[in-house]
């Protein structure tokens, strides 16, 4: 038998959300957690981008959902607004199409209501308030046996609201796509391209991925909140509350392979070829990088590979410093193509999209409320989304230069000027992506959520191989900020059910002083 002391070490590969959220969980019941990080800084595609003084969130930009770290920080003996200081926000987007007006959405859903009734009349106003009872709705159904679920099953979804189960699964609408789901509430195509845009919030195209996305518009009208310090702060919180519940979290320290003794984890071996023993091991990296060896051959049969069709959206950014005119910015601004299907016709052909639409962040901005520096310059992140060919195709400077015209282009067709400097910026291409995330292409949100199976494709948290979990946005219940701290804590849940299982069936051969507190 294993030494028994080794029963409550875990060792958490990458220092992502899920990777903090699972330990920060499991060192609160009393293991003792090593979190292995190859990067500097805790944070995984939370990352921040560097110019000059300037520190950029480059990553997620959006923080919903905030009952995840509330209940996260409660289950550690925590208070999460004593760790995190966060402010809503009452404008949740700006949407542009032309240089005509723009199209705000509020967190109060009578203020949508009213901004859509004046700019596509009192009839989408109607139609608007019936889809936001709607998602409601299939958010309803879904939260418990889905997102709170470790890995959840169509026969589980079907049985979980007893004998009517069957009719709650009809009304999350999976047969149907998201993009014809729509059609039904809203008749003018500019509003049905605006919620169709959801579904990139999942690396997916609204003409393939279920109408049970809508669910995303649900989310986000319940609150958007602006983290102080950045999103990395979120990372950051997360890394001291487990750090000081005894987490040790190391950085600089690149996982090389995954050890497995008598058919079961058995710690990890460093690229210093430091070893590191422990009974259970969790991975917060992208699903593919076991198929694909990386983490060495004992556990790449852990976890399917997700083929290169199957992958989500990647993107290009430009984390920036400049000055902006003409059209105002709100925090988060979305100025959509003349052609949403071309768009994404384009992007399942590999290539970039011809006029793209151009998410921009900025960072100095609350609602309407500017803080701009002296020189009159703002910190801000455009975003476009791209094919996940980052392991296929590299992105010259020409390339990039030519992506950059077509971006700034669709911008000033909006109204909106950016003096851009190429000094002052930071470009990240679906190849750099696929550096930073290696075996994804550059894949940002795992598998694409593209048809009514594709739920229920994405691995749970336990694998094939016993004492080995998976957690992070590749995972179950999907990508998102909230969504890897769920799959974070559903990792820690189940090898803490695991590590029970075991001392009730092993009882009075362990010391009692191996069972977890």
């Amino acid at each position: 038998m294993r030494d028994q002391t080794l029963k409550n070490r875990v060792a958490v590969i990458g220092a992502g959300i899920a990777g903090l959220s699972s330990a920060l969980a499991l060192s609160a019941r009393g293991f003792a957690v090593t979190v292995l990080e190859r990067a500097a800084a805790p944070g995984g595609k939370m990352r921040q981008v560097g110019i000059g003084p300037a520190r950029i969130d480059s990553g997620p930009t959006v923080f919903t959902m905030r009952w995840v770290f509330e209940e996260l920080f409660a289950g550690a003996g925590l208070n999460f607004t004593d760790h995190v200081r966060l402010k809503p926000l009452s404008v949740l987007a700006r949407h542009a199409w032309d240089d005509r007006g723009s199209l705000d959405l509020f967190a109060n859903e009578a203020r949508s209501a009213d901004a859509i009734g004046n700019f596509a009349g009192a009839a989408e106003a109607r139609r608007y308030r019936q889809f936001c009872a709607d998602s409601r709705r299939i958010y309803q159904i879904l939260e418990q046996p889905f997102l709170r679920a470790t890995a959840p099953s169509l026969p589980g979804l079907a049985t979980a609201n007893g004998i009517g189960g069957l009719l709650e699964l009809r009304k999350i609408r999976p047969f149907t796509t998201m993009w014809n789901a729509l059609g039904d509430y809203f008749h003018n195509p500019r509003l049905r391209q605006l919620f169709g845009r959801y579904a990139t919030y999942c690396g997916s195209s609204p003409y393939q991925a279920p109408a049970t996305l809508m669910l995303v518009a649900h989310v986000e009208a319940q609150g958007v909140w602006i983290i102080d310090g950045g999103m990395h702060a979120l990372a950051e919180a997360l890394a001291g509350s487990a750090t000081a519940r005894g987490t040790e979290i190391r950085y600089g320290a690149e996982v090389r392979e995954i050890m497995v003794s008598g058919g079961r984890a058995a710690g990890v071996i460093l690229q210093s070829g430091e070893r590191i023993e422990a009974s259970s091991v969790i991975v917060n990296a992208d699903v593919g990088a076991l198929p694909a060896g990386l983490f060495g051959t004992a556990a790449q049969g852990a976890a399917k590979a997700i083929a290169p069709s199957a992958r989500s959206l990647s993107a290009i950014t430009w984390s920036m410093v400049a000055k902006t005119k003409g059209f105002p910015l709100s925090r988060h601004s979305v100025f959509f193509s003349r052609d949403y299907k071309r768009e994404f016709d384009e992007i399942a052909r590999g290539e970039v999209p011809s006029e793209p639409t151009v998410y921009i962040c900025g960072q100095d901005r609350i609602d309407d409320e500017a803080r701009l520096g002296d020189d009159g310059r703002e910190e801000l992140l455009m975003l476009i989304n791209a094919p996940a060919n980052g392991d296929r195709h590299n992105y010259t400077s020409g390339d990039i230069a030519a992506l950059g015209e077509r971006s700034f282009a669709a911008l000033a067709r909006c109204g909106l000027r950016i003096d851009y400097d190429p000094s002052n910026a930071v470009v990240t291409t679906p190849a750099d992506f696929n550096r930073l995330f290696p075996a994804t292409g550059g894949a940002l949100y795992g598998r694409a959520s593209h048809g009514w199976t594709a739920s229920f494709e994405r691995p749970g948290a336990r694998t094939r191989i016993p004492g080995l979990y998976l957690a992070g946005g590749s995972t179950h219940p999907g990508p998102g900020v909230p969504m890897a701290a769920l799959s974070g804590r559903a990792a820690a849940a189940s090898l803490l059910t695991d590590v029970e299982a075991d001392l009730r069936r092993l009882g009075p051969m362990l010391s009692p002083l191996t069972a977890p507190k």
